[in-house]
């Protein structure tokens, strides 16, 4: 496997091929770009092997969770990776989040576990090393939170200079802390996501400055790495379905693009199925597939699950392409199942944020109405680390998101007491 796969990019609309001589985003007809690889030549149980030889590597390159595979990621030269050990993260039985859901064998792939706590870090340390590759200086993305927090650490890491665009209102401190720590320049502007995501590709295009949002080819790549992990954790063995939050759709896009590379090779033999869940204030996908209507984007989208708060998502004909592929399902949950499930994610001792919990809700939903099956195999990813959104953790339980429609169902209330013996004797009984 010395030799490196051929690839280029080509446009998932029109079939336009391009090579990377150029920075390109888009293609001239519009469409997304895919980065394509010939694997006609490539060994896939060599592959397989290579990938299991660097499994626990301490140091280098392959100490990462996504660059142990280089061959399927972005197959440059190494001088060009920027790396913080990303990935790595663990499957966890789900526990009480299993029972909640009604599943016997429901596993929590904990993407939250990333340097900067979310899944983000996979897609930017693959787009960080194509901004090295291409020479660039300074970075920029629009974001709702965990991705600016991660574009700002790679950028510092390697030495380029990050600008953040972020919609004003409703951004989770926990994210936007990370950003200023990290040194990103933040620019909050006028606006919601969808907004801030027109004016960074302007700016960008005029200032030559490259972009790392999702609509980059790069960054789909690197989050492939998920899927791939996954089954490395399983021996290769593929679960019945994976459940995924649905937000800017890239992440779905990526693992559904992964696993048909792994088919294509003969490293798997069995095609899971996928099911994306969006949050019903913010569910453009979930819309067009349930009604079986052309694509609208969501004008203004609500919810508490700020990292999926995304109405216009640019990943969207991809993540179709590939839902499609696997015979996937589209769902989307209310606030308070949102926060129901992320009750329990939590008290399973695992803990996410509320975007992340929507795979735990969508898969309780998927199992009542029959279409999992109480007995499949499924792992839902969990996206963000819990402290990414700590005033939704405060307010559920302390019932004070009323304002949202939302109960603490499942409340665990802090209780205020006497300091006194017997005060804690009658509180813990």
């Amino acid at each position: 496997m010395a030799e490196m796969i051929k690839s280029w990019l080509e446009c998932i609309r029109c079939g336009e091929k391009y090579d990377f001589s150029e920075i390109r985003y888009t293609c001239e007809c519009g469409g997304t770009l895919d980065l394509k690889r010939d694997l006609s030549q490539v060994d896939g149980r060599k592959l397989k092997q290579m990938w299991d030889e660097r499994w626990g590597a301490k140091r280098g390159v392959y100490a990462s969770g996504v660059w142990r595979y280089k061959e399927l990621i972005f197959d440059c030269d190494e001088q060009f990776v920027v790396t913080r050990q990303e990935g790595n993260t663990r499957l966890y039985d789900a526990g009480k989040a299993g029972e909640y859901a009604g599943l016997k064998n429901f596993m929590l792939k904990h993407e939250g576990e990333n340097p900067t706590g979310s899944f983000k870090d996979r897609g930017m340390t693959c787009g960080a090393t194509a901004a090295k590759y291409y020479g660039a200086e300074m970075v920029a993305c629009a974001s709702t939170g965990n991705t600016s927090a991660s574009m700002a650490s790679y950028a510092a890491v390697s030495g380029m200079k990050s600008v953040i665009f972020i919609p004003e209102g409703k951004i989770a401190y926990g994210k936007l802390a990370q950003a200023l720590a990290f040194g990103g320049k933040t620019l909050q502007i006028e606006g919601n996501f969808d907004d801030a995501m027109a004016l960074v590709q302007d700016v960008c295009r005029e200032l030559n400055i490259y972009l790392l949002n999702s609509i980059n080819p790069f960054r789909i790549e690197g989050q492939k790495a998920i899927g791939f992990e996954v089954l490395q954790q399983l021996d290769w063995q593929v679960p019945d379905w994976f459940v995924i939050p649905g937000g800017n759709l890239g992440n779905n896009s990526a693992l559904t693009k992964g696993l048909q590379e792994l088919f294509e090779l003969g490293i798997i033999n069995k095609i899971p199925r996928i099911a994306v869940i969006q949050a019903a204030g913010s569910a453009p996908l979930s819309k067009m597939w349930k009604e079986g209507a052309d694509y609208v984007a969501v004008k203004d989208p609500d919810t508490i699950a700020t990292a999926i708060k995304i109405g216009n998502p640019v990943s969207w004909e991809k993540s179709l392409r590939g839902i499609e592929w696997t015979n996937g399902v589209v769902e989307d949950v209310t606030e308070q199942e949102i926060m129901d499930a992320k009750a329990w994610v939590d008290a399973a001792g695992i803990g996410a944020e509320p975007a992340s919990c929507c795979s735990v809700a969508g898969a309780k939903k998927l199992v009542d109405a029959g279409v999992i099956k109480a007995d499949e195999s499924v792992v839902g990813i969990l996206t963000g680390n819990i402290l990414k959104d700590p005033d939704a953790v405060i307010g559920y339980h302390k019932d004070e998101l009323g304002h949202m429609g939302i109960k603490g169902t499942f409340a665990n209330k802090p209780q205020v007491i006497k300091a006194e013996v017997e005060a804690v004797k009658a509180a813990i009984s």
